[in-house]
């Protein structure tokens, strides 16, 4: 399988087939990382969740270089500036020894790993064997784009296709994780942070309700590295009568979606300024574009009655002219690094394969 075809069909699955359970899976997935002390201790000292605006955004930056390589051809010029945003952000934390090849290659396994679990224990079917095979290419290439080093990690160090490699980094991940996502405050504190973001728009009386919803998806493992409750018995039964209810209903009472429905995160082309917007939000609108309809329309009103922020709210707080990729990350690193990313983006047009990651590397 080539990184153009594993791209077009995890692009498929994001935008029209499980656009809902693929954007929750990576949610939980980024969830997961912080269940290990040593990145949720760096977001922490960096004060990347000091207020939830400051988690918020650094939810929007991860929301966008995600997009950004996942929503274009694999060397497309603006996967090529994100995968190098991306590159030179994690490489001023590796240089001071903040970030190691582990922590790097535990993100990248679960972005491999999540959607998989959850698409096949909540979607109203699994992923087949040749979209397992499109994930495993797609963040193979991604993972060889970082620099990521694989070799006295994973099992192997080269592999036929893609689902030898997902089998391979699964094993890895979850012996990494008995071993390692353990409870630590660093934890805690970005799961205080963070859950509540995720219930922003919950009204308050079902905010407890939701709040249980929340630790049952989280599973054992990540509940217990959280220092999070574990939700009464009725909890789980609710969740599981809510998300088989769902399957039902899409798998024998919903058409399948059509392309003008894609669920589409970012804007296919700049503003007359060359910046890009993001077409939704969290919990406060970061990058988003002010409009009639998300100033104005129903989810605006629900918006401003949920005591939310719409595009366009407190001035510039929000950056709502947008996003160049040179902007996008930490604050501290706004403008920063030019030379450094202009390398990176030389390396990768150089490197980065159009064809197959496996017979690249072989």
């Amino acid at each position: 399988m080539t990184n153009t075809d594993a791209q077009a069909i995890l692009n498929y699955l994001a935008e029209l087939e499980f656009p809902k359970i693929m954007e929750t899976s990576l949610q939980f997935a980024l969830f997961k990382t912080y269940g290990i002390p040593t990145i949720s201790g760096l977001l922490v000292a960096t004060k990347e969740f000091s207020t939830p605006e400051n988690a918020s955004k650094r939810y929007a930056d991860t929301t966008v270089l995600i997009s950004e390589f996942t929503s274009h051809h694999p060397k497309s010029e603006r996967v090529i500036k994100a995968i190098a945003r991306m590159n030179y952000i994690h490489s001023m934390y590796q240089k001071s020894g903040k970030i190691s090849n582990e922590d790097l290659l535990y993100t990248l396994s679960v972005f491999v790993t999540e959607p998989i679990t959850w698409v096949e224990k909540y979607e109203w079917r699994p992923f087949t064997e040749m979209e397992i095979c499109a994930v495993g290419t797609f963040w193979k290439s991604i993972g060889d784009a970082m620099g990521i080093q694989y070799k006295g990690q994973l099992a192997r160090s080269e592999w036929v296709d893609g689902l030898e490699f997902v089998e391979d980094i699964q094993n890895w991940a979850e012996s990494y994780e008995v071993r390692y996502m353990v409870p630590a405050p660093s934890n805690k504190t970005t799961a205080d942070e963070l859950v509540p973001l995720l219930l922003f728009y919950v009204p308050r009386r079902f905010k407890p309700a939701a709040s249980h919803i929340v630790g049952v998806l989280m599973g054992d493992r990540l509940r217990a590295a959280m220092s999070f409750p574990t939700p009464p018995r009725a909890y789980f039964n609710l969740a599981h009568v809510m998300f088989e209810s769902r399957r039902y209903c899409l798998r024998y009472l919903s058409l399948p979606r059509p392309t003008f429905m894609r669920a589409r995160e970012l804007a296919d082309k700049p503003d007359k300024t060359g910046r890009y917007h993001l077409g939704k939000y969290l919990a406060h609108p970061y990058y988003n574009k002010p409009g009639l309809l998300n100033r104005w329309g129903p989810e605006a009103w629900f918006v401003w009655y949920m005591g939310g922020d719409v595009p366009g709210s407190n001035g510039n707080q929000y950056i709502p002219e947008g996003y160049t990729f040179e902007e996008v990350g930490p604050r501290p690193m706004k403008n920063k690094g030019s030379e450094e990313t202009k390398a990176w983006e030389e390396k990768i047009k150089a490197e980065r394969p159009a064809g197959c990651p496996f017979a690249f590397a072989r």
